[in-house]
This record gives structure tokens, C-alpha cells and sequence, in this order.
């Protein structure tokens, strides 16, 4: 069921959510596919669902401190400086979880990943719920991550109890993930470039690809549409390999292309950022032969940009 999100129907959706259900939402990252946290046969849904697999763990969402006191059992000190300067918002942290979690949220892990979302609908839904809900992106385990409530309906169709369609995303890219103990570590860039994190609590270290998947979207192979997809130059593409391609760039546009999408013509990285899947998606309904995307310079949010087109192209 496809609804615009009111307060009539996000309390539609709450009354589903705590009947066991899985609701589709929006969040100011993509759009989220929720069950209550603490429901393993809800959970088990969203994994049915999605095709996602059981080693690949879940972020919990929460509305408050309250809520987060339910799900997590302590907070570092670099943890609460986060929080303070980033919740609500599109950060995700690791943090050591309470007995109550199922399992099946965390993958069998010591620690939950848990966010505080900044979007309305996503706030009203949780405080409408009264309880925190595990909710990975809206769509099949792998591929492009929805920024639109069509992207979710058109991928999951009925699949899904109810969707909530609160418009475009607003970055139209993942949170940012941290892990804090032993040491603080990067596992995920995303909408939170990592120089604002590391000007709060000092320098991060770096997941490497391959090493022990402790939050989602460490997967070699992620965010990738059906249409196969290469991270080249295309100044490097020669014009017999165009014709039936689409391409993908942060402002230059090439000729010969069967189709071109520019992320933003001032080379404006949270343009790009928030347009990424949008494009992405687009692209991706043409039936083209291949994606050529172009390479953008990895500060700021280039980096989360350059990790999604990276995983993108692994498939």
C-alpha cells in the first residue's frame, strides 16, 4: 500500500509496526524498510524481503536518548560528542548493545548499529511506534538504494505492508557509520564527510575492504543497479563503445553516449551526493548495454560517493 506520509497515515503505519508488520519511510538519507526492533519474527521479514543475508547486520533507529537507553548499554565519551554534535542527523554509530536485541538485528554481535534520523516523517513514525525499529535501506539486498517512495514500490512492490512516501531524500546517500572501541574507526562514509567527524574526536582509521563486517554496506559488492556498471575515465571510452552505454559525471559532459547524466554542473559534491541513486535509477530503466561513471575527487563526500561507485562497480 502506497500512501503520502500524514499524520493519518504514519498512524496507519504505527498500528501496522506493532502488529508485526514492515513499513517503507522515508529518512534524510534513503528510504527505510522498518520493523520493531525487538519483534526477531519482523525482523526476519525485512531479511525475506530484501534476499539480505543474516551475517549482514541492521541499523536501529531511534527517536530520543530515552529510546536509545533501550537498545544500547553504554555510550563512550567520543560517542556522546557525536551525538551532540550530529544527532539528530545522518550519522550511525557502533555502540555495545543491550541483552534485548535479537541476535538477528546485530548478526550475532556484541554491538548494535543505532542512528537518530533527522527527517519528520521518520521522527513522527518512531514517536508514533513508541519503540525503535531496525530499518535498512528500502530494496533488494545489493542494489541501488531508493531516494524516491516509486524506487521502493517499483522494486518491492507489495512485498511491503505499507509505504510511506515522504517526497525526495535529502542527501540521497547513507549515513556516515563510526565504531568507537577499541579505537574509532571508519566503516562507512557517507553523509557526514569524514573532516567533520574527525575535527570532533580526532583522527579515524580506515576499514579495509575484505575485513570483518561489523555494519552495513561494508560489502565488497553493494548499491549496484541491474545494469552493469564501470568507474572509468570516459575521456578514455572510444566512441564504438558509447553508443549503447550511459554515462554518469560529476559536471563534464562526454558525446557519443546513448545517455548522460551530470551530477552537478558546478562540481558541487552535496548536489552529486544527493543525486547519485536518482541518477543512478534513471540510468538504470533505459536498458542500456553498461553505466560509465567517472571518477570524483575523494574529499569531502567524494569519498562516500567514490565508495558507493566502487561497490557499484564490484559487481
Amino acid at each position: 500500500m502506497f500512501l503520502p506520509a500524514t499524520r493519518d497515515s504514519i498512524a496507519r503505519a504505527a498500528v501496522r509496526l506493532r502488529q508485526g508488520g514492515v513499513v517503507a519511510f522515508p529518512t534524510e538519507t534513503v528510504y527505510g524498510l522498518g520493523a520493531l526492533a525487538f519483534d526477531a519474527r519482523a525482523v526476519a521479514r525485512i531479511f525475506e524481503i530484501k534476499g539480505r543475508p543474516s551475517f549482514d547486520p541492521l541499523i536501529v533507529h531511534v527517536a530520543d536518548r530515552s529510546m536509545l537507553q533501550e537498545v544500547v548499554a553504554a555510550v563512550p565519551p567520543a560517542g556522546e560528542t557525536l551525538m551532540e554534535r550530529f544527532w539528530p542527523g545522518p550519522l550511525t554509530l557502533i555502540l555495545a548493545k543491550r541483552p534485548a536485541v535479537p541476535g538477528l538485528v546485530t548478526a550475532g554481535l556484541s554491538t548494535v548499529a543505532v542512528r537518530m534520523s533527522d527527517h519528520p516523517v521518520a521522527r513522527a513514525l518512531l514517536e508514533a511506534v513508541g519503540s525503535p525499529l531496525a530499518a535498512p535501506s528500502a530494496n533488494p539486498f545489493g542494489r541501488l538504494s531508493p531516494t524516491r517512495a516509486e524506487h521502493v514500490a517499483r522494486m518491492l512492490g507489495d512485498r511491503v505492508d505499507l509505504i510511506l512516501d515522504g517526497g525526495a531524500t535529502m542527501h540521497g546517500i547513507e549515513s556516515t557509520i563510526v565504531a568507537l572501541e577499541p579505537r574509532p574507526v571508519l566503516l562507512r562514509p557517507g553523509a557526514i564527510p569524514v573532516e567533520q567527524i574527525e575535527a570532533s574526536i580526532g583522527p579515524l582509521e580506515r576499514a579495509t575492504r575484505g575485513s570483518a563486517v561489523r555494519a552495513p554496506g561494508q560489502l565488497a559488492q553493494h548499491y549496484a543497479p541491474a545494469t552493469p556498471l564501470r568507474l572509468i575515465d570516459p575521456r578514455l571510452v572510444p566512441d564504438s563503445e558509447r553508443r549503447r552505454a550511459g554515462v554518469v559525471t560529476l559536471r563534464d559532459a562526454y558525446d557519443g553516449y546513448s545517455a548522460s547524466r551530470i551530477l552537478s554542473r558546478r562540481g558541487d559534491l552535496r548536489e552529486a551526493a544527493a543525486d547519485l541513486f536518482e541518477v543512478l535509477h534513471a540510468l538504470d530503466a533505459l536498458g542500456l548495454e553498461r553505466i560509465d561513471a567517472a571518477p570524483v575527487g575523494e574529499s569531502g563526500l567524494g569519498l562516500a560517493i567514490m565508495d558507493r561507485l566502487r561497490r557499484a562497480a564490484s559487481r
